[in-house]
């Protein structure tokens, strides 16, 4: 088996400074070097770390008095092992911390791991880089008789608590029996948007994201025949609304060509 040679000085001496920079309450800094001078990095990567958890996560910071917030800061710089330096990762990377706490049974509220992603979806989303001026479709087509083209911009998010509502004065303790189905949209502005939707809705939804040849009307009729409502004329109608309304909110683009 190959052996990895053993680190020399220089390498010693980083994986001591950074250490100390992850965790100083408990990992000494390098001997030889002034303790002003290391304060200054300490407090450049702390300061760091917390302003970019809060400004990818604003919510979840109000959650948060001032010392517990800083102490689940430098708990997420000692404990997290990060798979990417970017910095446009860094709120998928404080999602697998929270979600590693779950795992470990630790006393964090119930709903946070379904905020912290809540929180992540709407930064990723604005960051993602489909270009929806590229995508074929006819803005004004008919939803019933044409196929419609859905955002790639849109995605359905489901989850056991109402996370869109959580804040310093709601916390909820237990997930309500129904479960909170939101749309995520960025729109041709460019701002991301929630939206809260049916479970017919979301149905639909994922129905026209697989669907390449059939009609907006005929992608209805299918979903209600699997769900046993073919002959639901109320439903059918309730669907045609839910297209109309998907298109108001930028989730269907338009149609093309049946």
């Amino acid at each position: 088996m190959f052996a990895l040679p053993e680190p020399g000085r220089s390498h010693r001496l980083q994986y001591q400074f950074t250490a100390h920079l992850r965790d100083p309450d408990h990992c000494p800094a390098p001997a030889g070097i002034e303790d002003r001078r290391m304060g200054i990095y300490r407090d450049l990567v702390f300061c760091n770390v917390e302003m970019f958890l809060s400004a990818n996560f604003p919510v979840i910071r109000t959650l948060y008095d001032e010392a517990a917030w800083n102490a689940l800061t430098r708990d997420f710089l000692r404990e997290h092992q990060c798979h990417t330096p970017l910095f446009p990762e860094f709120g998928r990377e404080f999602l697998r911390y929270v979600e590693a706490r779950q795992q470990r049974g630790t006393d964090d509220p119930p709903f946070l791991l379904e905020l912290a992603h809540y929180e992540w979806a709407e930064l990723a989303l604005s960051l993602d880089e489909n270009d929806i001026t590229e995508i074929q479709h006819n803005p004004a087509g008919d939803l019933l008789t044409g196929v419609p083209v859905v955002s790639p911009l849109a995605c359905v998010l489901g989850y056991r608590y109402p996370v869109q509502l959580i804040g310093p004065d709601f916390r909820p303790d237990e997930a309500p029996a129904q479960p909170t189905l939101l749309l995520l949209v960025r729109g041709r502005d460019d701002e991301v948007r929630f939206h809260e939707i049916d479970a017919l809705s979301a149905m639909l939804i994922e129905h026209l994201q697989e669907n390449t040849r059939l009609s907006g009307l005929e992608c209805l009729d299918a979903l209600l025949a699997e769900r046993g409502d073919a002959d639901s004329a109320a439903l059918r109608e309730a669907g045609k609304a839910v297209l109309i309304q998907l298109k108001a909110y930028e989730a269907i683009l338009g149609t093309i060509s049946a």
